[in-house]
């Protein structure tokens, strides 16, 4: 062989080297296992992704996520939805557990062009509390009143805003008839315990919580409505196919167990958040809060309509998208 040739191979060697390495993902070793990043919430209505969590916390590579994946998991939690979304978008996180109006946000907002769900997680946990005594009862009754949310635009937000619109209150987002405050939930134990906000809407534990700690009631449950789904972006479906199919099979498999076994399920919840938060849950608040939220995969396309009509209502979404690319399976 010539000289010349030897030296063309060499050189074509050398570049297929080069670009095997530049579709290497950054960090990531040869022989390494590939990565997978994945949002969750310190909310037990996140219960697979805290599952998942204390599996990789204590168990490294023999957890649940990690031995249906063969990938390395990590996990970042987010206090809301919204901010979820935007890490989702922004390439920071491969999919997430959220709430399914931050996902119906993202994917209107992109032109139906990146957010998708994979699946539900958890249906009901949400409430409307009032404090205990109080005569408000209709939508109506809370002109001039003040309701907290956890985060503008979360599922809780939304349905608040269109729950109020639907007894002919104007609702913006500054003001109106009705000012709607997004609150932290930390906050708004707190604001309710000195009589500042005159109702919450929120979600467990924070439902259970508000119960115990600030003599609030619940005015209106959401038994079961959509609470958390398992979502993801379009460039993940692209670059990490092959590995959000495990990681649906295996969050299947969770939801099942979670739903069969909620005593093998709740000590693993309930240190999760305690190791997120510096404040385990408390038993008492665990078992009150529990019995609100049915874990499921369950997920109808009515769910997203309703949640589209509740948005537009609520001054929240100013389109309406065609929902027939938002669920989909990888």
């Amino acid at each position: 062989m010539h000289l010349s040739s030897i030296q063309h191979q060499l050189t074509i060697l050398a570049s297929i080297l080069l670009l095997a390495g530049c579709n290497r993902a950054p960090n990531q070793e040869a022989g390494a296992p590939p990565v997978l990043r994945i949002g969750f919430f310190p909310n037990i209505t996140h219960a697979q992704g805290l599952i998942g969590y204390q599996e990789t916390t204590t168990k490294g590579s023999d957890g649940w996520f990690e031995k249906a994946t063969g990938a390395k998991i990590e996990w970042l939690p987010f206090n809301a939805g919204p901010s979820a979304i935007e890490a989702l978008l922004a390439g920071s996180i491969d999919a997430t557990y959220v709430g399914p109006s931050p996902a119906l946000n993202g994917y209107t907002r992109t032109a139906t062009a990146d957010i998708r769900v994979l699946t539900g997680a958890a249906r009901g946990g949400s409430a409307l509390l009032i404090r205990k005594g109080s005569s408000l009862k209709t939508p109506a009754d809370f002109r001039g009143k003040k309701i907290a949310t956890p985060q503008l635009g979360n599922t809780q937000d939304i349905a608040a805003r269109a729950w109020l619109a639907s007894g002919g209150l104007k609702i913006t987002p500054g003001g109106g008839d009705a000012f709607v405050i997004p609150t932290q939930n930390p906050d708004q134990l707190d604001l309710l315990k000195r009589g500042e906000l005159d109702a919450a809407w929120t979600v467990e534990p924070w439902v259970s919580r508000l119960e115990m700690e600030s003599d609030a009631e619940v005015l209106l449950q959401q038994d079961d409505s959509l609470a958390t789904v398992l979502a993801t972006g379009t460039r993940a479906l692209t670059t990490k196919r092959e590995l959000l199919q495990k990681l649906l099979v295996a969050h299947e498999a969770l939801t099942t167990k979670i739903a069969a076994e909620p005593e093998w399920a709740k000590p693993l919840v309930a240190s999760a958040i305690g190791k997120l938060t510096t404040k385990p849950i408390p038993q008492p608040l665990l078992e009150r809060a529990w019995p609100r939220l049915r874990f499921s995969t369950d997920l109808q396309a009515a769910d997203f309509t309703d949640f589209q009509r509740d948005a537009r209502a609520a001054g929240l979404l100013n389109e309406t998208a065609d929902l027939a690319k938002l669920i989909t399976r990888p």
